[in-house]
């Protein structure tokens, strides 16, 4: 197995680049037991995009010029193909997970860190509410310290007990002697696993040693304490190559903890700070449904209060709106016409669907793919509209299509069209489906790859690569298709119940 792995690295990894200053880890090795799934922490979506993927985005768009190395392990394969290759990234493998800082350890053999000089970023993978603003003001507060380490921190506001966080541990204002601290006051000394705190001596005060004197925290005090580590670092790449192989795994999990560089920075005289967002929320990562769910919300309502006055949202909990379609919306809307944009509660729009002026989509409503809309068009509940990749699913103008349709693929639906309930259809790449100007399917019917001419009524019919022609009878009128049903097949398998 870790042969193919090492072979799909080679395969999707581009050359590290030491002209860019800047150089993103992004920590996506963990299965995630918690998550209780067979997919991939890493690979779970907020607002349709894995969380991976999201925290990639904000480092590249976020940071000028940079490398990005992914640490991959359980699930490599998928997390390596889902990124895919791409320029200045760099694929990782992590065989055992033994922690944070051995995954570090391990992104940075890939390339040669003594003819490196830049700053290195550390993301968690999971960290799906991370955006690039975010972390371009993480980088721009870096760069302005003047340090040679940063962590970026968060206030927790539950429950101390139910804060899985590691804890930031500050220098108090006096040691343990009573001796003030004077300017070392506040300066990030360690960072205490939350695992940690809990299996110490309730007892004993933890004693940490900074510029040579003692300062004392109770366990309670640790528990009690809110500010905590979201897992982002940065450093510049000097000490951090000084320093990385000197973790040690003395902790509860025996593992290498990125945590402990912390200490091995102050030991050796190397500055480290500490910086909050100024949003709280992108710091946010889960272990569980329950905590992802809470971010797909939190993503939710960002979307809706872009859109809140510019398109109807029947209810801002229950609709999703693919993020191509929303800045679409937002730029048409520059343009000064009133959109008159409706959606319905459980309005699902994909990526690459392409709305238009005066549209409205009724509940539960499905659309999905390169399907392109005129104006004037009214999908009714429960419709599901949708084509692969490679195809284009055109409606024209002043169409109507109505409850639970389900029409996929290649298709055209000309102006004025109305199609019913209770109507598939479906238009292949060999066979695409045409529908002409004012064309009316209702009934129980189903139409795949056929061409049908303007102004046909098409009622209870099953219609299979077919020309239909529009066909002006002697009173004038146009001929109508019912019931019209191909020939049957496995007749003699089919006999009435006695």
């Amino acid at each position: 197995m870790n042969e193919k792995i090492d072979n799909l690295i080679v395969e999707y990894s581009s050359e590290f680049d030491y002209s860019k200053k800047n150089t993103a880890i992004i920590l996506a090795a963990g299965h995630g037991k918690r998550i209780k799934s067979n997919t991939s922490k890493m690979l779970h979506k907020i607002w349709g995009v894995p969380t991976v993927e999201r925290v990639y985005d904000a480092c590249k768009k976020g940071l000028d010029s940079t490398n990005l190395i992914i640490v991959v392990g359980i699930k490599a394969e998928d997390v390596i193909k889902v990124i895919g290759k791409r320029e200045a990234t760099l694929f990782a493998h992590q065989a055992e997970q033994n922690g944070t800082g051995h995954a570090v350890q391990v992104a940075l053999e890939k390339f040669d860190m003594t003819k490196y000089d830049g700053t290195v970023y550390v993301f968690p993978g999971d960290m799906g509410l991370i955006d690039a603003e975010s972390v371009s003001d993480f980088k721009d507060s870096f760069d302005k310290s003047k340090m040679d380490m940063m962590v970026l921190t968060g206030l927790y506001e539950g429950d101390p007990i139910e804060n899985s966080y590691g804890r930031i541990i500050r220098v108090k204002d006096k040691d343990i002697n009573g001796n003030s601290a004077n300017e070392d006051e506040g300066k990030v000394v360690e960072i205490k696993e939350n695992k940690d705190i809990h299996s110490l001596d309730e007892k004993k005060q933890y004693q940490i040693t900074f510029n040579d004197r003692v300062y004392g925290y109770s366990k309670n005090e640790l528990i009690e304490n809110n500010e905590f580590n979201s897992g982002v670092y940065s450093f510049k790449s000097k000490p951090l190559l000084d320093l990385i192989h000197k973790i040690e795994s003395n902790n509860a999990q025996k593992e290498i903890y990125i945590t402990d560089l912390i200490g091995l920075f102050n030991k050796a005289k190397y500055s480290v700070g500490a910086v909050s967002p100024q949003k709280q929320y992108v710091i946010m990562g889960f272990n569980n449904k329950s905590v992802l769910k809470q971010m797909e919300a939190i993503y939710r309502k960002l979307q809706y209060e872009k859109l809140k006055d510019i398109v109807e949202i029947d209810d801002p909990e229950d609709f999703y709106i693919a993020e191509d379609v929303i800045e679409n919306i937002i730029e048409a809307d520059k343009a000064g016409t009133p959109l008159d944009l409706k959606i319905g509660k459980g309005v699902y729009i994909g990526k690459g669907v392409n709305l238009n002026y005066n549209i409205e989509l009724k509940k539960n409503v499905f659309i999905d793919g390169n399907v392109s809309f005129g104006t004037n068009i009214k999908i009714w509940e429960n419709a599901h509209l949708s084509c692969y990749p490679n195809q284009s699913f055109i409606i024209n103008d002043n169409v109507e299509i109505l409850w639970g349709d389900i029409i996929k693929g290649n298709i055209i639906i000309g102006e004025g069209a109305r199609i019913e309930s209770s109507v598939n259809m479906t238009g292949s790449d060999e066979y695409p489906l045409r529908i002409g100007k004012n064309v009316i399917i209702k009934g129980t019917s189903y139409i795949f790859g056929s061409i049908i001419d303007d102004d046909i009524f098409i009622e209870h019919s099953v219609i299979i690569q077919k020309k239909v022609d529009k066909l002006i009878k002697k009173d004038g009128k146009i001929q109508k298709i019912k019931f019209y049903l191909p020939m049957p097949e496995g007749i003699d398998a089919i006999e009435e119940l006695k």
